[in-house]
């Protein structure tokens, strides 16, 4: 298996970090795009504009959030998951900033291997904390 780059460790530890936020304190968090409850570890840390897209968004909180694998994969691409997360984005942040995320859907940013390894290194000790509130 390749190793992992430091963007990737960033992409990934963020992803965890937004599904265990997400959790109650029983460890289950909601999809955002069809309402599925389950175990945190169980979903996808789905990104509202795609992470190819904006190296901006990509590693942004307000763009990440829980998804079940079938939404985030397939449903985003081919079904209604997208519209479904649009509208909870709108319900979650208001449609003006929603709006300007989608005009700014094509920002990309520099970020250079001591950004990814600050932002992993501070996310690990929000994951850390969330796995303990959640008693993991």
């Amino acid at each position: 298996m390749p190793k992992k780059t430091p963007k990737t460790k960033a992409l990934d530890t963020l992803q965890k970090l937004v599904r265990l936020k997400a959790a109650d304190e029983h460890g289950y968090c909601t999809c955002v795009s069809c309402g599925k409850i389950d175990k945190w570890s169980s979903f996808d840390g789905g990104h509202f504009i795609p992470k190819g897209h904006s190296s901006y968004w990509a590693l942004r909180e307000e763009n990440v959030h829980p998804q079940c694998k079938g939404c985030n994969g397939f449903g985003m691409k081919h079904g209604t998951a997208m519209s479904r997360y649009t509208v909870w984005m709108q319900n979650m942040y208001g449609k003006d900033i929603v709006d300007d995320m989608e005009t700014m859907k094509r920002t990309q940013v520099k970020f250079y291997k001591k950004d990814y390894e600050e932002m992993t290194k501070d996310w690990n000790e929000q994951i850390k904390f969330h796995l303990k509130r959640i008693g993991e």
